[in-house]
């Protein structure tokens, strides 16, 4: 089995973590800015110390019930462990978040017997699917697999153009069909030409909606469906989209989305420009879905996969 993780040039690097941290600078301003205001002076654990870390948990938009459960476990902790002060109390909030986030920290996997290995990209408008696919593509391309596209957002034409755009840079198929055709068309036909082409993967753009648009919803089941008559097992791969900038209707989308198709992967985009990405907490504490990748700017290597302890050094205090 072989997993889609990091690049070497990306493991080569020894300044990745600092320029995760940098790309992450408004939510490590959100976040770390306000806990080493608190736990920069070796203060004593008491009730207001642990309000006002409340607030800075909020703030980082962990949401109420994140920052509720967190805080119970750290005041157990304190209790059990009887830590002396706030400098103790940090790297037990770490150890916390690090346990939160872990079990999301599982790489997209590509079973060497599942040929075409098939990932639906769904999301709501905006969120980012069409780039990231080309990102995806251009990052799986680089590990020796054929990879068809196909642009399954008929509804704007841009879409299109945009992903047979990232088809010529990364030198790979797209299928196609007029913009206004039927979504699960394309679906049809681009499972008939990866199987008759022994492609390696194929990954399917869905057009954008809300998840409250019952109808638009229906059609990603429909796009289902059609697949699953060239293979009962796909898509293999459900990946959710998710602007990061949105918050805690992250959890909405994710019940929705899970709700008509079976979301089994989450890619969280546009981390570099929110103070929200304490989100992440939120959503792996709402049922540890996998974040098989982050988004943290406009590059080709700024889609990366996602690493839990790398992210939470990038946005704490040291």
């Amino acid at each position: 089995m072989a997993l889609f993780q990091t690049s070497d040039s990306e493991k080569k690097s020894a300044g990745l973590l600092t320029r995760l941290a940098n790309r992450l600078a408004a939510t490590r301003h959100a976040f770390g800015g306000g806990l080493a205001g608190l736990f920069g002076s070796r203060r004593p654990i008491d009730a207001a110390l642990l309000d006002e870390l409340e607030g800075v948990l909020l703030g980082a938009d962990l949401g109420v019930d994140t920052t509720a459960a967190v805080l119970r476990e750290l005041s157990a902790r304190a209790q059990t462990r009887k830590l002396a002060d706030s400098d103790a109390l940090s790297t037990a909030l770490k150890e916390i978040l690090l346990e939160l986030l872990a079990p999301c920290e599982r790489p997209l996997a590509l079973p060497e017997t599942t040929r075409p290995f098939v990932v639906l990209m769904v999301g709501v408008n905006g969120a980012g699917k069409t780039t990231t696919i080309g990102k995806l593509a251009h990052k799986f391309n680089a590990l020796g697999h054929k990879v068809m596209l196909a642009a399954g957002d008929t509804f704007r034409a841009a879409a299109i153009e945009q992903l047979q755009t990232w088809g010529r840079r990364n030198h790979l198929p797209v299928i196609a069909q007029a913009s206004g055709a039927d979504a699960a068309a394309v679906a049809h036909d681009a499972m008939q030409a990866a199987q008759a082409q022994g492609m390696d993967v194929l990954i399917i753009d869905t057009a954008g909606r809300l998840q409250t648009q019952t109808g638009l919803m229906d059609e990603l089941t429909k796009i289902k469906r059609v697949i699953q008559r060239f293979n009962p097992a796909a898509p293999h791969e459900v990946l959710l989209v998710l602007d990061a900038g949105i918050g805690q209707n992250a959890l909405s989308q994710l019940e929705h989305f899970h709700s008509a198709v079976g979301v089994t992967g989450l890619c969280m985009t546009k981390l570099d420009g929110t103070a929200k990405g304490g989100m992440l907490f939120a959503l792996a504490r709402k049922g540890a879905c996998p974040i098989r990748y982050i988004g943290v700017g406009e590059n080709m290597d700024d889609l990366r996969v996602f690493n839990a302890r790398e992210f939470i050094e990038a946005i704490l205090p040291e």
